[in-house]
């Protein structure tokens, strides 16, 4: 099983659930349709990593920053920097004729994490940045997504159970892209404008 450090204890989440076209900016840059209910997805324990590794055997993968939280007993408890990679040519195949995503979102190290930090603060509050290559390429908030973390999480439970360490990824800002092999990214969390969270990441 795979492992996250949440402050300094290893955590072995059993999966990441996450949803799709959060952010109004990201889905008009893909040219999506906003859905009328949530849009979700299971990125299996298989798929966490804490490094960024571009997928053998393809010559195309994107980057997706997002606001990661930790859940116990249906509550967020801790927050990190994640990344969402994801094969977009073999996703929009997939779409295209109706099928399932896994192809294009469930890899090995598609799921990229931060260390994650215990967090019982306001969560309208948080806020993430990602750079590359020192260039700023993401930024979002809370306040910016369609649905926030706590409905997400009321939602979701009207489906499926979050185990206890299990992580929610609330979804990315506009300004997803490809990258490459030795691209530097640097990933933060901020909170009332403060860092409180920062990783970077090489791509091997």
């Amino acid at each position: 099983m795979n492992k996250i450090l949440v402050d300094d204890k290893e955590i072995y989440p059993s999966k990441v659930l996450c949803i799709g076209r959060n952010y109004t900016e990201h889905i008009a840059e893909l040219n999506n349709e906003t859905p009328d209910e949530m849009v979700f997805f299971i990125k299996p324990n298989s798929s966490i990593s804490n490094s960024l590794v571009f997928p053998k055997g393809n010559n195309s993968c994107h980057y997706e920053a997002e606001i990661s939280f930790l859940i116990n007993n249906n509550k967020i408890t801790a927050v990190g920097f994640g990344l969402d990679l994801t094969l977009r040519e073999v996703q929009s195949n997939l779409k295209a004729k109706g099928l399932p995503w896994e192809r294009a979102k469930s890899f090995d190290n598609a799921s990229v994490f931060s260390r994650f930090k215990s967090f019982d603060g306001d969560i309208n509050s948080l806020s993430i940045q990602l750079f590359i290559n020192d260039e700023l390429k993401q930024e979002g908030n809370v306040l910016m997504m369609i649905n926030n973390p706590y409905e997400i999480i009321k939602e979701a439970n009207t489906f499926i159970s979050f185990e206890d360490g299990d992580i929610l990824m609330s979804g990315t800002p506009k300004g997803v892209g490809e990258f490459r092999i030795g691209d530097k990214f640097l990933g933060k969390i901020l909170y009332k404008n403060e860092i409180i969270i920062e990783k970077e990441f090489i791509v091997s």
